[in-house]
């Protein structure tokens, strides 16, 4: 029996505005968070014993991130080379140049040599040796449209016709490497993809037009023991009777509030040939909570306001304050006094939104120069209660537009 632990979507370095310079270390709060968590990963494979870890890939927001970010992710990993356990290390979208040109921020790895620590960043199968027999590592890194198309290829060809092109030339590629399988050596698929059949959350906005679909009819073959799957930061089996288990871990940190109702962890797995046994392990991360009330008709605004924070239980969470309310009511609102009561909080934020749609103020979120298109449109669509009717029409517009602008400029 051979033991894997499957973890994915790090994403270390992100989410620093949810928090705040710890003036012992002169590190961002959400850094350490980031840290620690992680930490917990790598002690669980240790305190496990391990044959194997697997890595789904989206070790960082993007491929080029700061030294001191990259320091701490590699000490982490650094404990698995000490404790002689192999590690697989996949790239994902975010680990990629924006060119798709390998991954940057994992590569030092295999430049440098380092035992044990294999990066995949291309279609290949590994034969990775553990203290408990050999396993058949199959790694699909992200893949983007001109990894697998020339542009002659796809000239005149609709955006649906390019992404069937796509996957056909995915799946001959794959039919090499599952004939070339020993069929006695138990197999692992580790892929950062996006599967058709996925409950997705802010990787919507996030991939849009930089990848593709796969259909989860590619990734069950009775040849795969296990499919170790990232890039969904939303912990889910895609294949419910577990021939194979296609598992998503989702990612080990909420990145934002999107992720605020998502539980977190990694997954660990017991794997024999024909045979296969997993378990999702919770991490304990820090909550994001939401509150968000109207008191544009109270009396009190300032009173309900801080009703309901006080049933809040915000102690060391991350915390925003939506309310709304009339452009009358604005002097009734004592910001001190919200300052105060939220103060218990790790961080927090106070958005305040005007009912009247003449008095609308600028949304703050918009101001975030990191914040893609679709996130931006989604954003403001939220603050337009009259646009909600057609809301899901306006958002799938602007997906296909975006798409079909990736695709012409990539073919």
């Amino acid at each position: 029996m051979i033991k894997i632990l499957h973890l994915s979507d790090i994403h270390m370095g992100s989410g620093f505005t949810h928090g705040r310079t710890n003036p012992e270390t002169g590190l961002n709060t959400r850094l350490e968070d980031f840290v620690t968590t992680l930490g917990r990963c790598i002690d669980r494979a240790i305190a496990e014993a391990v044959d194997l870890v697997l890595f789904g890939g989206d070790a960082f927001p993007d491929a080029t991130p700061a030294p001191f970010v990259k320091q701490a992710f590699a000490k982490e990993f650094r404990r698995l080379v000490d404790a002689e356990i192999p590690t697989v290390l996949l790239v994902g979208n975010h680990d990629q140049h924006s060119q798709g040109q390998g991954g940057a921020s994992l590569g030092i790895y295999r430049t440098l040599g380092v035992p044990g620590f294999v990066v995949g960043d291309r279609l290949e199968t590994h034969t990775i040796y553990t203290q408990n027999g050999p396993v058949q590592v199959i790694t699909l890194p992200w893949l983007t449209r001109s990894a697998l198309l020339t542009r002659p290829e796809t000239e005149g060809l609709s955006l649906s016709e390019v992404n069937d092109l796509l996957i056909d030339r995915l799946k001959v590629a794959m039919e090499g490497l599952i004939r070339r399988l020993d069929p006695e050596i138990p197999t692992v698929l580790l892929a950062h993809l996006m599967a058709d059949k996925a409950s997705l959350g802010a990787e919507r906005f996030l991939a849009v037009g930089k990848g593709f679909n796969i259909p989860l009819s590619l990734l069950i073959r009775p040849c795969f023991d296990y499919v170790a799957l990232g890039h969904v930061h939303k912990h889910q089996n895609l294949n419910k009777s577990n021939d194979p288990p296609i598992i998503y871990p989702g990612s080990i940190e909420r990145v934002d509030f999107s992720e605020e109702k998502e539980d977190k962890g990694f997954v660990l797995v017991e794997l024999e040939k024909g045979r296969v046994k997993w378990e999702f392990c919770p991490l304990p991360v820090r909550s994001f909570s939401t509150i968000k009330v109207d008191v544009s008709e109270a009396e009190d605004p300032q009173g309900l306001l801080l009703k309901a924070i006080g049933k809040k239980k915000i102690n060391d969470q991350v915390v925003r304050l939506i309310y709304q309310l009339r452009s009358e009511q604005i002097d009734l609102i004592e910001n001190s006094r919200l300052h105060e009561a939220l103060s218990a909080a790790h961080t927090y934020s106070i958005q305040a939104e005007l009912v009247s749609q003449l008095a609308r103020p600028r949304i703050p979120e918009l101001d975030r120069h990191s914040i893609d298109p679709l996130g931006a449109l989604k954003t403001y669509l939220d603050s337009r209660e009259d646009l909600k009717e057609i809301e899901q029409d306006l958002m799938k517009a602007a997906e296909e537009l975006l798409a079909g602008a990736t695709v012409e400029s990539e073919v």
